[in-house]
């Protein structure tokens, strides 16, 4: 949880739309773990959330969580691919981590109109709320993408922020940084996908991040912090 005036100031949009965000203003060595899609739903992942009580934000897209349609190529070969759905959804959510949103079908949201976004967020949003009794509060568009309409789409469907990401976790725990020092930096937002041997590589990544000095954050609590009105500089 962030210290008093620990976490800086996110300012709100001068058009009232809700922020983009890709990392959180703090000095403390703190990172932040988020999870996108929900293809491959191995239990032992959700076995290390819980037990180990690390805070994660999964964001989840409905044709990989129903395995419908057409499979994310990254999550080829998954021993779990699907085997949950809603109910792995429902676990996760149980064992501590928050459920954002991050569409029905995973499409380039700037492609489409006005409408045609709405539907993919508010959708996405309805689902969660039905299968796990909480509307998420935060919308990752797919592949980073996104545009005004997105985020007047993101309002109506009432989402407070889009989160973006800082650096990328690969296969085998590494990461992809995506600055030039190639380290971690306090606040980074890191994104992992439900791959195949995400059990294997999450207490890699995890052990990685904890030898290098960082702490694990509450993405939810920290986000709070910094856009309250008391947060500070």
């Amino acid at each position: 949880m962030p210290r008093p005036g620990e976490v800086g100031v996110i300012p709100r949009p001068a058009d009232g739309l809700p922020p983009v965000i890709s990392s959180i203003p703090t000095r403390r060595k703190v990172v932040f773990l988020t999870i996108d899609d929900g293809w491959e739903q191995d239990p032992g992942f959700v076995a290390q959330v819980r037990d180990q009580r690390i805070p994660v934000a999964a964001f989840v897209t409905r044709d990989a969580v129903e395995a419908r349609g057409a499979t994310d190529p990254t999550a080829q070969g998954g021993r779990f691919l699907g085997a949950g759905k809603w109910r792995y959804v429902r676990d996760l959510r149980n064992a501590g981590a928050t459920i954002e949103n991050h569409t029905l079908t995973h499409p380039n949201l700037p492609a489409l109109g006005y409408e045609g976004q709405k539907a993919e967020i508010c959708g996405t949003s309805t689902l969660i709320r039905r299968h796990t009794g909480t509307a998420p509060t935060l919308f990752r568009p797919p592949f980073g993408n996104h545009n005004t309409l997105t985020r007047r789409a993101a309002k109506a469907c009432g989402i407070d922020a889009l989160l973006l990401w800082t650096a990328t976790v690969q296969p085998g725990g590494k990461i992809a940084y995506q600055v030039p020092d190639k380290k971690l930096r306090p606040g980074d937002v890191l994104l992992l996908h439900f791959r195949p041997n995400l059990a294997r590589d999450f207490e890699i990544l995890v052990a990685k991040i904890r030898r290098r000095g960082f702490e694990l954050g509450n993405l939810d609590a920290y986000l709070k912090a910094a856009t309250s009105k008391t947060a500070t500089r």
